[in-house]
Parts: C-alpha cells; structure tokens; sequence
C-alpha cells in the first residue's frame, strides 16, 4: 500500500529516544514520504536538518500563529533562505489560530501575509493552520479562506497549498476546493464522536485529499492517547474509505498521488 505522511513533527522531543525507529515502522507500514512542517524558525531550521539527514523525509518552513511573538524583522529574510533549500517543499506550517489566542490576532494575520507572498516569491504551495475559538466560531477559518483566496492568483498554478487537519463545515470545504487548496485530515476523522466531520469527508473529491497524522498529536483509534507516528496514518486512510465506500488501497494511493503532485518530492527522489 503506497502511503504518505503530510503532516508530522518529527523534532519533538517525543520522538527523541526512537527516532529511527519510528521512521523504520513508517517505511514497513508503506510509507513513500513524510512532509515535516516547522512551527517557528528554529523547528524550521531542525526540520530541514532532518529533511538532510533522511531520504524520503522532506520539509516545510514556516512560522505557526502561536509562534508568532516569535517573528523579528529577520525572520522573513532567513525563511527564505531555507526555502532555497531543495528539499524545502512548501512553507509552513503557517495560519490563523483564533483557539489559543497565545498571539494578538492583527500579527497572526500580518505574518500569515508575509509568508504567502513568501510562498508566491518561491514558487511553493503552503501548509496552513486555521483554529476557531469555539466549534460555534466561525471567524478563524473565515478569515484563512478570505487570506487564501488573496493569495491563490500567485501561488503555484494548481497546487496552492493544504488546509492542514481541516475541520471546517461542507460549506467551507467547498470553498477551499473551489480555489483549489487540498484538504488534510488527521485522526479525528476516526474518533466516535466525529460523526460529522466523516460526514463532510465522504463528499470531498478523492483527488483532493491529504492523509497526515500531525504526530505526536491528534493519534487515531485505536492509539489515541498516546504519542503519533507516520505509520499510524493508515487509519485515516481506512477511516476514509469507509465513509467514501472506497477500498483502503484506493484512498491510499490517491492521497499519494496528491503529495507527489503538491509537493512534487517524487521530481526530488
């Protein structure tokens, strides 16, 4: 079964005893690649550094909201010398988060900005974050949406980037596929409770799926509880196929398919 991980933070200190090891599972579970998203410039910096280091393990750079207190007047100019890098496919993980709230939300929104006009100079798709403040709240992902769609004309023609863990409503999907952005979802999609995420799932294009665990976050069942790893992405993948009433293989080999195209990392093997 071909399979991806878009979507993993492989620097933690989670994973710092076993790293190799998770990585040797990831490959026996059928694992073509792992995309790891930084959340500021030092994470950025060990992303790529892993990126080095691994084959099939590329990178993204980027500052996340949270981080966003972060953000100097150097920043900028030093993630764009990382995105120079060739194992660099994307920047992020970059977004709004409205949840959290732990930067004032005019910086989250000038920074979120910058690094898509980053991402347009570079010629990269980008991984985005978006968090509400309340399952009622709408206005984090209203505001990411009005953001992406400003900055789609100058993205790659497409393949404009991710919504990354999307947990948005069917309305709000549409709106994302219909400028273009891929949809990433994660382990939530197989909790109990999750009804209606499966629910807005089953209608989205299996051309426009993203597979991505988010380690060492958001671990699927049945391991939810504990720590994440990339090889525990094929139960999203399972998860899927049934609300889409497709075979596992298929979601599998079409949500790789969709990395390949997105972050082009097969032109990089």
């Amino acid at each position: 079964m071909h399979l991806t991980d878009t979507h993993c933070h492989l620097y933690f200190n989670d994973y710092h005893n076993d790293l190799e090891a998770v990585l040797d599972r990831a490959w026996e579970a059928g694992l073509e690649f792992i995309l790891v998203p930084g959340i500021d410039l030092e994470t950025s910096r060990a992303a790529l550094e892993l990126a080095e280091t691994h084959p099939r393990v590329f990178a993204a750079v980027g500052v996340h909201p949270n981080s966003a207190l972060t953000w100097t007047e150097g920043t900028l100019f030093a993630l764009e010398e990382l995105a120079a890098h060739p194992k660099v496919v994307a920047i992020g993980e970059i977004g709004l988060d409205y949840y959290r709230d732990r930067s004032p939300r005019p910086l989250q929104r000038r920074i979120f900005r910058a690094q898509l006009q980053l991402a347009a100079r570079r010629g990269l798709p980008v991984v985005v974050h978006t968090r509400n403040a309340s399952p009622e709240a709408r206005d984090c992902i209203r505001d990411v949406l009005t953001l992406l769609r400003e900055a789609r004309p100058d993205l790659p023609s497409g393949r404009p980037g991710v919504i990354h863990s999307f947990s948005g409503n069917a309305e709000e999907a549409a709106q994302a596929l219909t400028e273009g952005y891929y949809l990433g979802f994660t382990g939530p999609v197989t909790y109990k409770k999750a009804a209606q995420l499966r629910q807005m799932v089953a209608g989205v294009p299996s051309e426009r799926l993203l597979v991505e665990t988010d380690g060492p976050f958001l671990t699927p069942h049945p391991y939810r509880g504990r720590r994440n790893e990339p090889a525990y992405v094929r139960y999203i993948v399972d998860q899927i196929a049934v609300v889409q009433g497709r075979k596992p293989e298929e979601i599998a080999a079409a949500t790789a398919q969709n990395a390949r195209h997105l972050f082009r990392w097969r032109e990089l093997d």
